[in-house]
């Protein structure tokens, strides 16, 4: 198989990632200590969830401006990962929630903002699933993408934000305000969060797609 620049960046970066986050220093934090290395690897979870779900709708929109079934596997196969990616934010985000608030889920907004947006998309799965009509299933599909990712925005990022959180970003508090996150911090945060494991996001979707795709040759024409 042939290996991109973008596939070979991704490799580099993830790897620069891992071992830098696991190896290099970071600051001494009450309570926090050592989870603070977390950061690098579960608030990159969301970013890259909104990005995928993002080129998800994309070609859902697609999809309903000029019918093509391969846009539909694209929408879903990039909504999986998507959802792949909001599983592992929460998962990551129990586990420091267990060192840092004393147990793993205690319903803080952000935490129940984070799960009600992963059963919006499951029922996007289920719909589908649901209909056996491909043509149908496809545009009803696509209709509930975009109402799914409308819905992503305020049930992540400004519902939270309004109200009280144990979370950082709670009543407007940014997440990621440097006065939380040194120079140190900030070298291994923004490459796995930009473009590290966004890279890696649209690297699994491609693969889905061509799977799909063959799977699937008999709907294609292209």
């Amino acid at each position: 198989m042939k290996l991109s620049w973008w596939k070979l960046l991704c490799i580099v970066l993830l790897s620069y990632v891992l071992l830098g986050g696991l190896l290099m220093d970071v600051p001494r934090k009450a309570i926090l200590n050592e989870t603070i290395r977390n950061i690098y690897y579960h608030v990159p979870m969301w970013f890259g969830m909104m990005v995928l779900c993002g080129i998800s709708v994309y070609h859902s929109i697609r999809f309903l401006r000029k019918p093509d079934m391969l846009s539909d596997i694209k929408a879903t196969s990039y909504a999986a990962t998507g959802m792949l990616y909001g599983a592992l934010g929460i998962i990551t985000g129990a586990i420091w929630a267990k060192y840092t608030w004393g147990k793993p889920w205690s319903n803080d907004i952000k935490q129940v903002g984070a799960a009600i947006a992963l059963l919006i998309y499951a029922a996007y799965f289920v719909l589908r699933n649901s209909i056996t009509d491909i043509d149908k299933r496809a545009r009803v599909g696509a209709v509930y993408n975009i109402f799914a990712f409308a819905m992503l925005l305020p049930a992540l990022w400004i519902i939270p934000r309004m109200m009280e959180s144990l979370h950082p970003g709670g009543m407007g508090n940014p997440g990621a305000d440097p006065r939380d996150m040194d120079a140190r911090m900030r070298l291994i945060f923004w490459p796995a969060a930009v473009p590290g494991f966004i890279i890696l996001g649209i690297w699994i979707s491609s693969l889905t797609v061509r799977i799909r795709k063959i799977e699937d040759k008999n709907l294609l024409h292209v």
